[in-house]
């Protein structure tokens, strides 16, 4: 049977009637939610091999494509090499493996870093963790943490098997190979040693998986005696924790969208109680950092773009709060590492982040020493600096064209070493081109837009082109390289990002325009953008497609029903496109925190009324629509699978777009969560499948 001659899978219609503030709606497929039907689970894969029988023509350029993204990866690789106490740590990959391995050698005093050659071990060097033998014949495998104690004799780990974000804690004795313990499970994110190695800190999640608990446990004892340290009662907050540099210190953070409050526990005394900081007040954020006898405070109590304050440890209230630096209105104060002899502020500077150090001078702070940068479009971040008293800072830099490097920075003479960068075979860095455009949205404001492209494509008004977005929760898209974009380059395609409000690009103003009654912001800002690109002869007007995923496949359902004459196909991944039915039900993951990101529609009739103006699923209109790609998993924690489901049955339903010159097609993940499959060859053919189909669509699967 030819691909076209194959029937889509269609659901049957099961009204199910959602009422509030005087309006219903009818939803005919709600009833694809329950994950332990039978018939959910087969039509699921009813769709799978539909959309497997629609793309099979595509296979060979698929193959291709993951040939491509293979080679231009070195497969045998190893990290560069970080300190923590008596160790160097480092992981390693092989040429055919899915996974990681985690190995450290011993640290000596006067010796020089060590250089591990790929695939060949250094001297002393012991294998922590395989994460190709613990997966074995799981299809799906992801650590969650891997915290080493502080004596260096004792690894905890979270394992996740099935993709949905739940973990279980083992104990291993690095010196034995023992697992200590096993007991815990369905834990969440977060682990945290106590100074004498015997106790654990882990995190507890509720039934809608928000963080709420942290729990002390004792290795090798039973869990029905772990004790409950700190509860989170607010269902806007969720609560987590991070470690000092020193060990010393556990830095507890309850917070919402909008507000936090740091709380201080002594890892020496694991069983004494937490010191607040300073409690909670509304729209008042921040964060600390633990230096010696004081702490940094990152808050946003004169800006809404935070600065720099520093407190006495003994008395650490908002009252003995005093300012270290004050930044400019165009900066944003992302945090703040304190080391022995200097100070590491991360920010953002000019929409990009960049890396500041200040030198300690007693209890001051010297002039800012800058990062020196090449690329327009540089990306630099605090690398992994594990210990306090290094001299120099590691850092990590990449952009669009620049393959992730690693550097060492000398602040007290300005030297930037590279340590390593990226190896990617087959690539000349001079045969592309990355730069900065602007776009003009609906109410005038400039957005801004990165592109990338060979340096033999010109705007002549005939190139192919993909836009990608996201845009939500104050989360920038910042530059990456990638491997799998240079397979769409090579094959002539315009790559741009539209850096839309709702992320976190140019500060706190950038995240308040595009969010809660400011939300549409963020779709007719993409809008803009795509328009620009057309305009500007980048992309021809019918060769553009866009891709998202998660909140930035809420933005992809949005904009095809603002104007779906502008893309060819789009790419919509794990999509939030049911977005007002999950955002109405408290009982979900995550709902009631969100309500400060999207507004609250089941108490307040407004939001729920603006939100039904762009909720992709009730939004779909009867008009000629791109082709459509929806890809999700069905043990995603994060967006339930159901949402695409519902989604792409009213896409057939209603759009009058000829199903067999633009499909609407679900690819469904059975063993995998948000995050999609965990293998990085399995990550590689995904990648290529979704490639391989919007390059079909453009007309662009040829290479120049």
């Amino acid at each position: 049977m030819a691909p076209h001659e194959v029937s889509a899978p269609v659901a049957r219609r099961t009204p199910t009637v959602r009422e509030h503030h005087g309006d219903r709606f009818e939803d005919q497929w709600e009833w694809l939610r329950d994950k332990n039907s039978r018939e959910v689970i087969a039509h699921l894969e009813a769709e799978n091999a539909y959309t497997q029988a629609r793309t099979a023509h595509l296979q060979p350029l698929v193959e291709t494509i993951f040939e491509e993204i293979r080679g231009h990866v070195v497969e045998t690789d190893v990290d560069v090499p970080v300190r923590k106490g008596d160790w160097w740590y480092y992981s390693r990959t092989a040429e055919g493996a899915q996974y990681a391995v985690h190995c450290r050698a011993p640290y000596r005093q006067g010796a020089a870093r060590p250089v591990p050659a790929p695939g060949a071990p250094v001297d002393g060097e012991v294998v922590l963790l395989d994460e190709n033998h613990e997966a074995g014949a799981h299809e799906f495998f992801e650590l969650g943490g891997l915290e080493i104690s502080p004596d260096g004799r004792f690894l905890a780990l979270l394992v996740d098997v099935s993709g949905d974000e739940r973990y279980d804690l083992q104990v291993r004795d690095l010196v034995t190979g023992a697992v200590l313990d096993q007991s815990v499970q369905d834990a969440h994110y977060g682990l945290a040693w106590s100074f004498d190695a015997r106790t654990v800190f882990y995190i507890r999640h509720d039934d809608a998986w928000r963080p709420h608990q942290i729990w002390r446990h004792t290795v090798g004892g039973d869990p029905a005696g772990d004790v409950l340290v700190r509860e989170e009662a607010d269902p806007e907050f969720g609560i987590g924790f991070e470690v000092s540099r020193d060990d010393r210190w556990l830095i507890v953070e309850s917070e919402s969208r909008t507000s936090s409050e740091v709380l201080l526990g002594d890892l020496t005394r694991p069983d004494a109680d937490l010191v607040m900081v300073e409690p909670r007040a509304a729209d008042v954020e921040y964060s600390v950092e633990v230096d010696g006898d004081r702490i940094f405070i990152a808050h946003n109590l004169r800006r809404p773009d935070f600065d720099l304050a520093q407190a006495p440890l003994a008395t650490p209230d908002r009252a003995h709060w005093t300012p270290v630096l004050e930044l400019v209105d165009d900066e944003r104060l992302e945090g703040v590492d304190a080391f022995a002899g200097f100070v590491a502020v991360s920010l953002r500077s000019g929409g990009l982040p960049t890396v500041r150090v200040l030198p300690k001078h007693g209890d001051g702070l010297g002039d800012a020493v800058h990062v020196p940068t090449d690329s327009p479009l540089a990306v630099v971040r605090l690398g992994a600096n594990a210990e306090y008293d290094e001299s120099t800072l590691r850092l990590a830099m990449g952009s669009y064209l620049l393959p992730p490097s690693v550097l060492q920075f000398d602040p007290a003479s300005g030297d930037l070493q590279v340590l390593k960068q990226q190896e990617v075979p087959g690539y000349t860095p001079q045969d592309y081109l990355e730069e900065r455009l602007w776009a003009r949205g609906d109410d005038g404001t400039q957005v801004p837009i990165s592109l990338v492209r060979r340096r033999d494509v010109v705007a002549d008004g005939c190139n192919s082109g993909l836009v990608s977005g996201y845009g939500s929760y104050e989360i920038p898209s910042d530059p990456r390289f990638s491997a799998s974009r240079l397979s769409l380059l090579d094959r002539g395609v315009v790559f741009a990002v539209a850096h839309v409000r709702g992320g976190g690009e140019l500060g706190r103003r950038w995240w308040d325009e595009g969010k809660m009654l400011a939300k549409r912001n963020t779709f007719t800002d993409f809008v803009a953008c795509s328009r620009a690109l057309i305009d500007a002869g980048w992309v021809s007007p019918d060769r553009l497609a866009a891709e998202g995923g998660s909140a930035g496949g809420l933005l992809m359902g949005a904009v095809v029903n603002l104007a779906p004459e502008l893309y060819r196909a789009v790419h919509a991944a794990v999509p939030f496109v049911d977005a007002l039915t999950t955002i109405l039900d408290p009982s979900l993951p995550l709902t009631v925190g969100e309500w400060q990101e999207w507004g609250d529609p089941l108490h307040d009739p407004s939001v729920y009324a603006y939100m039904k103006t762009y909720s992709p699923y009730e939004n779909v209109a009867a008009t000629a629509y791109p082709a459509i790609l929806a890809t999700t998993s069905l043990n995603d924690t994060r967006v339930f699978f159901v949402e695409p489901a519902k989604w792409v049955q009213q896409l057939r339903a209603t759009v009058t777009s000829d199903p067999v010159d633009r499909p609407v097609l679900l690819k469904c993940e059975m063993v995998a969560g948000h995050g999609g499959v965990s293998g990085r060859y399995d990550a590689w053919r995904d990648t290529a499948f979704e490639l391989a189909f919007l390059l079909d669509q453009l007309g662009a699967t040829a290479l120049r």
